[in-house]
């Protein structure tokens, strides 16, 4: 009886129907009070009497069982160590929730739960070493700073971006366009197993999903919603991190567009993407300083980090950290130069200190590049 599904198991079944989007399921759990077993007690009169619920649809949920094996799928899902996570849980990535049209559940590999920002570094398949390097340096970069990496698991751009957070020991996660059984593609299979055991594999899609232009675009979408920001590395004007791109403009997130060279149409997408309107990308500096301005704008903005104090410094510094961080007290305003003379640490050592320091919101950089404690 459809009385006796769980809730969790009640999400699972919307989530598998075919031929209702998202949209249309969010509405219809808004309609019966946010409770999945209601949609299927509800009756096909009440059901259709929901904005953009006809008869085909009405008879789809009432006759679920046509439509989808549920104990096959549990089975599934118990075998390969699979979780479905509802907008309940608390493993669901908080900004996707904000969306116009969020999956009302996710099936996740591995068992990272998204309590950092996310920060998203998509591109083309058909990648150059330049936006290859690029992609591992920014990746590797944002994930030593605190960040989880997203991105789709695709050859080229998203596998950069995946190897360099996992080669700084950071977290990542990939967003698959097929079921969460697929992989693809293929040579990606020591990556996914990778992701699976330091960060997650999320997908909106049942077991045994294959690919299609309407699967991607809606992994699009989550790649995007469940981010900060989205960073466009190498695209061409008609490449699928152009949709991305679209979609991170339409859910009010931060774009960034890495430049490339004006005569390869690798970069012509991140150039169109740069005078539509995108921030052009030359470092995390540049995503540093725009979450900066966004600080307090944003409910799962980085600034959430708790920071204790223990014998007179924060206890979540490293040792150089809490070096640099002392020359600050007293009110001094101090330059990169300055502090790398003070505490005998490198140039390059200071500035990555100073970038950590910034996220955990205890330095605040001047316009002219001086430093000083935040009050």
């Amino acid at each position: 009886m459809s009385s006796e599904l769980t809730e969790q198991q009640a999400f699972l079944v919307l989530n598998a129907l075919p031929n209702i989007g998202p949209i249309t399921l969010n509405r219809l759990l808004a309609e019966l009070d946010g409770d999945p077993r209601a949609v299927f007690t509800a009756g096909a009169h009440r059901l259709s009497s929901v904005k953009g619920v006809g008869p085909v649809i009405s008879t789809t949920i009432t006759g679920w069982r046509d439509h989808f094996d549920l104990a096959r799928e549990e089975q599934r899902m118990a075998q390969a160590g699979v979780a479905f996570i509802t907008t309940r849980d608390p493993g669901y990535p908080k900004l996707l929730k904000e969306i116009n049209d969020p999956p009302i559940g996710l099936y996740r590999r591995g068992r990272h739960e998204f309590p950092e920002p996310c920060i998203a570094i998509v591109g083309s398949r058909r990648t150059t070493l330049y936006g290859q390097s690029i992609a591992k340096k920014l990746g590797g970069e944002l994930a030593r700073l605190g960040f989880c990496v997203v991105s789709g698991l695709a050859r080229g751009i998203d596998t950069a971006a995946h190897e360099g957070a996992l080669a700084a020991g950071g977290k990542t996660a990939a967003v698959l366009g097929t079921g969460i059984d697929l992989i693809y593609p293929p040579e990606n299979l020591g990556l996914y197993r990778q992701l699976e055991e330091t960060g997650a594999i999320l997908s909106e899609f049942p077991f045994g999903r294959r690919a299609d232009k309407q699967s991607f675009a809606m992994r699009n979408r989550i790649v995007s919603g469940m981010c900060e920001a989205v960073v466009v590395v190498e695209s061409d004007v008609s490449g699928g991190a152009m949709i991305t791109a679209r979609f991170a403009g339409e859910q009010g997130r931060l774009l960034f567009a890495v430049p490339g060279r004006i005569d390869q149409n690798s970069s012509a997408g991140c150039h169109q993407l740069i005078r539509d309107g995108a921030t052009l990308l030359t470092s995390v500096d540049d995503i540093l300083s725009e979450l900066s301005y966004l600080d307090g704008l944003r409910p799962a903005a980085i600034g959430e980090k708790a920071v204790d104090v223990v014998a007179g410094r924060p206890a979540t510094l490293t040792d150089d950290e809490a070096r640099v961080f002392e020359c600050f007290r007293g009110g001094s305003i101090l330059s990169p130069d300055a502090l790398a003379a003070q505490t005998d640490l490198s140039a390059a050592q200071v500035s990555a200190i100073l970038m950590m320091l910034e996220l955990k919101r205890l330095i605040a950089k001047h316009a002219d590049g001086m430093f000083e404690a935040r009050g």
